[in-house]
């Protein structure tokens, strides 16, 4: 049921400037995964050239790919070793806030399951909303959609 991706090897001998480069290397997953979102939008205006019967086919395609390429994207961007995101924040947070972000990596996956599976759990016993993925995440997935759409010309309804 839970699963994540195996990280992508890096020789750090190969990078000039490996705090720097770093950053680069660890937003290169979530950047090609919003250019993936981007083919997908713009491929929605090809739609009209297919047969009827592949239409909504791959309508439903182009529409999970926008979608899930956004998801991975950001959520792959939240500041917390693992997660690119946290490999970002540790190259570009002053030395000392580096160092003790990444001290957390060894955590990170448990920290992840404990703010997007626990609390959410928890909160449900108490009555209460701690569903942090759907108020932080998914806003800001939404707002990433819409600019695709704006950039590509999209009228989502």
């Amino acid at each position: 049921v839970l699963g994540w991706a195996k990280p992508v090897p890096v020789t750090f001998g190969r990078l000039r400037n490996p705090r720097r480069d770093m950053v680069w290397v660890a937003a290169a997953g979530p950047g090609m995964n919003i250019a993936l979102a981007l083919v997908s939008a713009g491929l929605f205006h090809a739609l009209p050239l297919l047969p009827g019967d592949w239409l909504n086919f791959a309508g439903t395609l182009l529409q999970y790919g926008l979608l899930y390429n956004v998801l991975l994207a950001v959520f792959n961007m939240i500041p917390l070793p693992p997660l690119d995101g946290g490999r970002v924040a540790v190259g570009l947070l002053p030395l000392p806030a580096a160092r003790a972000l990444a001290r957390l990596e060894k955590y990170g996956i448990l920290l992840l399951i404990g703010l997007l599976i626990a609390l959410p759990s928890l909160g449900s016993m108490l009555g209460k909303d701690l569903n942090l993925f759907s108020w932080i995440v998914l806003p800001v997935v939404e707002r990433v959609v819409d600019l695709i759409a704006v950039v590509t010309g999209l009228h989502l309804s």
